[in-house]
């Protein structure tokens, strides 16, 4: 039963839609297949909380092996042979040899990442539902609306409840896509792949100086507009922004080493005769990095331990301050495991003693005294199993540090028995 309004430029409709009430067997064979997936996820906690506790001590050991050998390099302008094969410490600006190009947009800049962004407006349908009993039926009532947005991927109208009316395009006529500088450096030292991906802090591109590079695109902010009128768009209609990580490179025509020049080349070659150029002046992205050499490579180091030391920090931080961040980074995991862990065994209970709520949900106040009592003993239990099994892991990979936390553990017992009376010893 739809029913329409239209609230500004929010349109909504509501559908209500009934089914008989499911009978106790049928709610029964729901609750036993929730049962299987919980016992699922009940296993899975197990494994994730004691693998943890193993991976935990391998990245900490792999670290302090880090610390204690790596090797602070003097210069990063020339490859010394005597730190081949060692893990070693440098600090400097990023170079490229080539800026990176947009050949849509004519864009050019010197930096180890660039991003183009493309948004198209489109209709969005919000969806929010309740369900309640009336006759002896379950009843769900939707409510369905519709707004128009920019969004980065195409949103597939089909799956509308109602596509009338609020009909996306299949595709958009211009793509996103990251373009990668394919040689990135440090002095004369070459960044490793794994290096290179770990350069991700992406700040846009401004625009706010750049011309209107062709008839159909206009700029507007810090975007370009595929739009007859920016202000008010239509559905199908696109904006594009950029964005830069990394900035880099040595341009002899426009600055020293010490910075980078943005050039921006907005035309679109047989379209407009002549390109208008902007020239921007940034300090170069300075990175630390942690790796080992190999030639003039910086690659990923295989530690004693069973871990890869292959670290990349903004800025100019020291071997203390780098281990630091990595011990805190593998200390901020382990608690984040842990807690997915035990919500993993939580939910596992839950559902596999969800079956004593299914036998008696027919008795209101019966019902919900067990689910009270459900909830508790799956909160009580989950928090158990979760600490024996971390302690099981510390038993396991740490036994000497297991055994230290029993003998301390014992200590109160034994306090409180030596002040025991002799009589009542006795």
């Amino acid at each position: 039963f739809p029913q329409f309004s239209d609230t500004g430029s929010r349109k909504e409709h509501v559908k209500i839609t009934s089914e008989p009430k499911p009978g106790f067997l049928e709610r029964l064979s729901e609750t036993s297949g929730g049962m299987v997936i919980g016992l699922v996820t009940f296993l899975l906690a197990f494994y994730l909380l004691f693998t943890n506790e193993g991976r935990a001590l391998r990245t900490a050991r792999s670290l302090d092996e880090g610390l204690s050998l790596v090797v602070p390099l003097e210069s990063i302008h020339s490859v010394s042979q005597q730190n081949e094969g060692r893990l070693v410490h440098l600090a400097g600006a990023l170079s490229t040899s080539k800026p990176l190009f947009d050949p849509s947009y004519g864009l050019s800049i010197q930096a180890v990442k660039l991003k183009r962004n493309v948004e198209m407006y489109q209709w969005v349908e919000y969806e929010d539902s309740k369900e309640y009993e009336e006759n002896g039926e379950i009843k769900k009532e939707t409510k369905y609306s519709y707004d128009t947005e920019w969004k980065s991927e195409v949103v597939n109208s089909r799956n509308f409840d109602r596509e009338i009316g609020h009909k996306n395009p299949s595709a958009m006529a211009v793509e996103s896509f990251t373009a990668v500088s394919s040689n990135v450096q440090v002095g004369s030292f070459v960044l490793s792949k794994g290096l290179v991906d770990k350069i991700d802090d992406f700040k846009q591109l401004s625009l706010s100086h750049l011309e209107d590079p062709h008839a159909d695109v206009t700029r507007r902010g810090d975007y370009f507009y595929h739009s007859d009128n920016p202000r008010r768009p239509e559905v199908g209609d696109l904006r594009v922004s950029f964005f830069y990580a990394g900035l880099s490179g040595d341009d002899p025509h426009l600055g020293s080493a010490a910075k980078v020049s943005l050039q921006m080349f907005l035309c679109f070659a047989s379209s407009v005769p002549n390109s208008v150029t902007s020239k921007y002046f940034f300090l170069s992205s300075k990175v630390t990095v942690i790796a080992r050499q190999r030639g003039d490579q910086l690659v990923p180091y295989h530690t004693k331990s069973g871990d890869v030391l292959e670290i990349l920090y903004p800025g100019d931080l020291s071997v203390e301050e780098v281990f630091q961040k990595e011990q805190e980074g593998n200390t901020m995991k382990t608690w984040a495991l842990r807690a997915a862990g035990w919500l993993s065994m939580f939910v596992g209970i839950s559902l596999m003693t969800r079956i004593f709520y299914t036998l008696v949900d027919w008795f209101p106040v019966v019902r919900d005294l067990v689910s009270v009592g459900l909830k508790a003993f799956a909160l009580c239990v989950a928090s158990s199993l979760s600490l024996l099994t971390i302690s099981v892991g510390w038993l396991f990979y740490r036994p000497l540090w297991a055994l230290l936390l029993a003998l301390l553990s014992a200590v109160p017992i034994l306090v409180a028995r030596s002040r025991v009376p002799p009589k009542k010893q006795q």
